[in-house]
């Protein structure tokens, strides 16, 4: 239905414009009822449909509608799988249309700056490629069903200390490469209909008032035509956030933020002009929700749950296998002990929080796919109340693992641990389960932990057990998920989407985390995560990428279809990959790109391109990528755009960050020009290593040097030569006036600087 907004705006008064710029309520949009505009609700994401019911509290903390509870994004991010990720949008999107639901607040893009982050279970990754591609295929799912989603929290939110007041202070580049990149590609691929502005100061300016965040990136540069929304709460000046490019603030303000707009209209502060492309911006929300509403819809609660098992069975990582422990046989005693087996750590704490459909048991699923020809025996292990171990429940624990022939242990962190709202203190896990591992693993050769948590944790116990399955936060369906693992029934395929430090003290933003006061200083800069790590050569608990399998893969024959292109051009890359195991599995494939010599201080490796194939038993695939400028450009602040330096760039094969099989090089070239101008304060080393003027100014300098004091009776001329170089390398022109002795005036190094920058103006030079 085709409907003439600009009339409707032409046809509201000035208060209902600015009334549009706010919520109704906590959860719904403004209407307008004489001129036909209907309010529309949203509501919390992102792993599943947190609907408040009617006779919910006011603040949206309680009493949501049951809704299928599938991985929070630590886990999704770690299937590494866009399929999967779109599956799962579809499957939220039909549940927002059941429950009259027009836009869900999700996905969180932001980067895992620090293991600490209270909020991380509900982020995708360290790494601001894997980010995005997870995020827009979350949001191309859930859109695929005429539901909206919001793209959050732009920008630069990495902790919850301060969130609503900290001013998170970064660089340019930093901001560039690693926390805006994140949001980008998702923007740009999946088109979500509304972006959520974070709390958070970024360099001094509320994310909610940034015109350069909201406005000059956001829609100039990236090309955003959805809305703006704030996070609840996140306004600080009304008429600030409007002018800068904030179209929505939520909740309702009952009034006092829409007084202020049309009083800023009123004194000429704020054209109407501008308020209203905002309104026409919100009424196309509004509408299109509308069009894309399905009546009577409803969705299938059990398929739904069996897709959540699908999905945390690919989400979780096998990171150990001794003596390949697992699969289990379905045989002789199995102890399984813990209090999350019977109690299960599911999901993560605050505005995500998901009242679930139903609700695994992981000691009963782990039974019923265990078969009557196993017997499975259960301890408590630990209060999940208490942090310090209780010796009756040690001691019951060691018993029932002593006269098992393999012990199970399900432990992680209790909710209390990490939630929204607060940063975790350390990566420990409680004493209770640190000691409870410790203490069956004396009494039982064979011990399996399973992992229930949002972020890493330590492992001080990783040497004296035979395997570790990390399950994050898998959702409603975790318990049948982890028994098909254990059991073999799926074979485990995902990847770490961040590092495991050993110790806290080795993650790069250990010295600036929080930071002090309202302040947190990006210290780092871009070496976030698995950047730091290779560039430091520090060895981490489980690196980026990392993950097992119950079968082996075999890569060969990397291909690159052009050895040397332009910076403009795109190159196909192509490996094969063979599983040489007995069991079908899935492997992700990962790409990154090395630049082998750089002017600038780059990673040593960047993740640029990643598949996931499924093969059978001898089967082989071909995996192919496509890598564009980005894949090989950094982000140079002095022409704010990314450029890529000619020379070679090595292109990596992984099984992780760590596990490089492959490698190849190619040959780009830049297609821009970057140099600057010759200036007396220019470095000889900077000029004599310019391409072009560098030939030139090595016979100036040579000329020079006949008279210099390196040219000794009877020393060899390019000897001296080289030594005046490397002493001069860092000193500017102007310093050989200084030392010449008079022998070198100002005047001839302004013809000299002149006669470089005229060269390098030269018409007829082509940079290729």
């Amino acid at each position: 239905m085709e409907r003439d907004i600009k009339k409707l705006i032409s046809q509201m008064t000035l208060e209902e414009k600015a009334g549009m710029c706010s919520g109704l309520d906590f959860w719904h949009l403004k209407g307008v009822e004489r001129l036909g505009i209907p309010s529309i609700m949203v509501t919390d994401g992102p792993h599943g449909l947190r609907k408040q019911q009617a006779d919910a509290d006011h603040l949206g903390v309680h009493k949501s509608v049951p809704a299928t509870c599938f991985p929070s994004a630590a886990g999704l991010a770690s299937s590494w799988n866009r399929e999967l990720l779109e599956k799962v949008g579809a499957a939220i999107g039909e549940e927002c249309q059941a429950e009259d639901v027009a836009v869900l607040l999700g996905p969180g893009a932001n980067i895992k700056r620090s293991p600490l982050c209270g909020r991380n279970f509900e982020y995708f990754s360290e790494d601001p490629y894997l980010s995005s591609e997870m995020a827009a295929s979350h949001i191309r799912g859930v859109q695929s069903q005429g539901i909206g989603t919001s793209l959050k929290h732009y920008a630069v939110n990495n902790q919850e200390h301060r969130r609503m007041t900290v001013d998170a202070i970064v660089d340019e580049r930093t901001l560039r490469e690693i926390y805006l990149a994140s949001f980008e590609g998702a923007v740009k691929q999946a088109r979500p209909w509304t972006v959520m502005c974070s709390y958070n100061k970024v360099n001094g300016e509320f994310a909610s008032e940034h015109k350069y965040l909201l406005t000059d990136i956001l829609r100039g540069e990236w090309g955003f035509e959805g809305i703006v929304v704030s996070d609840w709460g996140a306004v600080n000046e009304r008429v600030k956030g409007l002018a800068a490019g904030l179209d929505l603030e939520m909740p309702s303000s009952f009034g006092i933020g829409d007084r202020k707009i049309v009083e800023a209209v009123k004194a000429g502060i704020l054209s109407e002009e501008e308020l209203d492309m905002v309104v026409e911006r919100i009424l196309k929300l509004i509408f299109k929700a509308v069009e894309n509403k399905r009546p009577n819809a409803t969705y299938d609660k059990e398929a739904h749950h069996q897709l959540a098992r699908e999905v945390a069975r690919e989400c979780m990582v096998l990171l150990k296998n001794e003596d390949r422990i697992l699969p289990l046989k379905r045989e002789g005693t199995i102890a399984v002990i813990g209090e999350f087996a019977r109690r299960p750590r599911y999901q993560g704490g605050g505005s995500s929080h998901v009242n679930p459909t139903r609700l695994d048991d992981v000691y009963e699923e782990i039974c019923k796919v265990a078969g009557d020809n196993a017997h499975i025996v259960y301890a408590r292990g630990y209060d999940l109340e208490k942090d310090e171990a209780d010796v009756s429940l040690l001691n019951e624990a060691r018993e029932t693992a002593a006269k098992a022939d393999i012990a199970v242990i399900i432990a992680g962190l209790p909710e209390r641990y990490e939630s929204e709202g607060y940063d975790r203190q350390h990566m420990s896990m409680p004493e209770s389960h640190n000691t409870l591992i410790e203490a069956v693993a004396q009494v039982q050769p064979n011990v399996v932990v399973v992992l229930c948590n949002g972020s890493p944790v330590e492992m001080p116990w990783l040497d004296r057990v035979k395997g570790v399955l990390e399950a994050y936060l898998a959702g409603q369906a975790l318990g049948g998920a982890i028994a098909d693992i254990l059991f073999g029934e799926a074979n485990p395929s995902g990847k770490l989407a961040e590092t495991f430090p050993r110790k806290l003290s080795d993650n790069p933003s250990y010295l600036n985390f929080p930071g002090e006061g309202d302040r947190v200083e990006y210290r780092e800069e871009i070496f976030v995560g698995y950047r730091y790590y290779d560039k430091k050569n520090i060895e981490p608990l489980f690196p980026f990428g990392f993950g097992l399998s119950y079968t082996t893969f075999e890569y060969s024959d990397l291909q690159i279809s052009k050895k040397e292109i332009l910076d403009n051009e795109t190159v196909d890359v192509t490996v094969r990959v063979k599983n040489t195991g007995n069991m079908t599995g899935k492997e992700i494939v990962q790409l990154y790109v090395r630049d082998v010599e750089s002017s600038v201080i780059r990673p040593e490796k960047e993740l640029k391109g990643f598949e996931k194939i499924e093969l059978k038993p001898g089967e082989e695939k071909t995996v192919s990528f496509i890598l564009d400028k980005r894949a090989f450009a950094y982000y140079n602040t002095d022409i704010q755009d990314w450029h890529v330096e000619s020379g070679e760039f090595e292109i990596l094969i992984g099984r992780s960050s760590r596990d490089i099989a492959l490698r190849d090089t190619i040959t780009v070239k830049s297609t821009v020009d970057v140099r600057k101008r010759i200036h007396r304060n220019t470095t000889i080393g900077d000029i004599l290593s310019d391409p072009v003027i560098g030939p030139v100014a090595k016979e100036e300098f040579a000329r020079m040097n006949k008279n210099s004091p390196f040219m000794r009776e009877g020393a060899d001329e390019e000897e001296a030569m080289d030594m005046m170089i490397a002493i001069m390398k860092y000193m500017p022109l102007r310093a050989v006036v200084n030392l010449s002795m008079g022998r070198f005036t100002d005047e001839m190094l302004d013809e000299m600087v002149n006669k470089f920058n005229r060269i390098l103006e030269d018409e007829d030079y082509e940079l290729l």
